[in-house]
């Protein structure tokens, strides 16, 4: 089959389009013929080696961890999915991903794909989804009529939690570029804050829950905008448990974790036009260096993905 693999840690020139051993399924495992494959900062974190004292992975490794296809051999053990099942995956990231023609995957980490989403939306929505869903309800809790601050309101991640929260019944401030206004107001967004013009502390009202998918100094900045009792929830550093303490406020970090359950409710919402996928980019598996290229520059609506089929 093909892959893509790195080889060693470091830059997009390290991922090799190659020739690779076709994997086989395993007990309580299916082998699915990947039609489409989502691309995330994850993949990219992994490459340049930045999470590798946290992941043990084996090199050569074939990236990517968001994955629609169609189910080719089930493996001992499966009850629950047969050949021909159309699924998706946010898959163990700790084994070789869906950068490939071909993935293995624990039966427990997949459901069937929305019925209405072909395979290239279907792969923007794993991972961007369930980190959505943990975030804001499993660690954050957010509940009906609460307000929520969203950083990057318009990414891959931020536009699916807009989606979730107006589901859920919150009041939602986002922060995007100008571009992305209009955009974010059809989601559902409620405030939306320019943030290349606007410092968002100063136009926002106290939150509950904040959503930080930037780190750094918006992290930082983002205790001001809290409820006492409020928390903020980032997918990038752990906050810091004394800053919280100092506003009266709760923290959590959320490094997302295969769901097949999460996963099938997200399909729900899909079908049921609860929740759409934004895909701004699509690109074939021997482009994915260009499509790292492209997710690390930012500022991209929806997601990218790489079409295997």
């Amino acid at each position: 089959m093909k892959a893509v693999s790195i080889y060693s840690y470091g830059g997009p020139d390290v991922l090799v389009y190659e020739d690779a051993p076709q994997p086989q399924a395993g007990v309580g495992e299916v082998l699915v013929r990947v039609h489409a494959a989502g691309i995330n900062p994850v993949d990219w974190k992994i490459r340049e080696g930045h999470l590798k004292d946290m992941i043990k992975h084996t090199l050569p490794l074939v990236l990517g961890w968001d994955v629609s296809g169609v189910v080719e051999a089930i493996g001992p053990g499966v009850t629950r999915l047969k050949v021909g099942d159309e699924v998706f995956s946010r898959p163990d990231i700790a084994r070789n991903g869906a950068y490939a023609e071909y993935i293995v995957i624990r039966e427990n980490e997949v459901a069937l794909k929305p019925k209405n989403l072909d395979h290239v939306r279907s792969a923007a929505l794993p991972l961007a989804g369930l980190t959505a869903w943990q975030t804001l309800f499993d660690a954050g809790g957010l509940t009906t009529g609460q307000r929520v601050l969203i950083h990057g309101a318009a990414g891959g991640v931020g536009h699916l939690a807009v989606q979730l929260a107006k589901w859920k019944g919150a009041q939602i401030i986002g922060t995007a570029s100008d571009k992305n206004h209009d955009f974010l107001r059809e989601l559902g967004v409620d405030q939306v804050v320019a943030y290349q013009t606007v410092r968002f502390e100063e136009v926002v009202q106290p939150v509950d829950v904040v959503l930080d998918t930037m780190g750094g100094e918006i992290q930082l900045r983002s205790w001001k905008v809290l409820k006492r009792g409020g928390i903020l929830v980032s997918i990038v550093a752990p906050p810091s448990p004394e800053i919280a303490a100092a506003y009266g406020a709760r923290a959590a970090f959320v490094f997302t974790q295969p769901h097949a359950a999460q996963l099938a409710e997200l399909a729900q919402l899909v079908e049921t036009e609860k929740i759409k996928v934004i895909v701004e980019t699509i690109l074939p598996l021997a482009d994915a260096a260009r499509g790292q290229q492209q997710g690390e520059r930012g500022h991209t609506r929806g997601k990218i993905v790489l079409r295997v089929i």
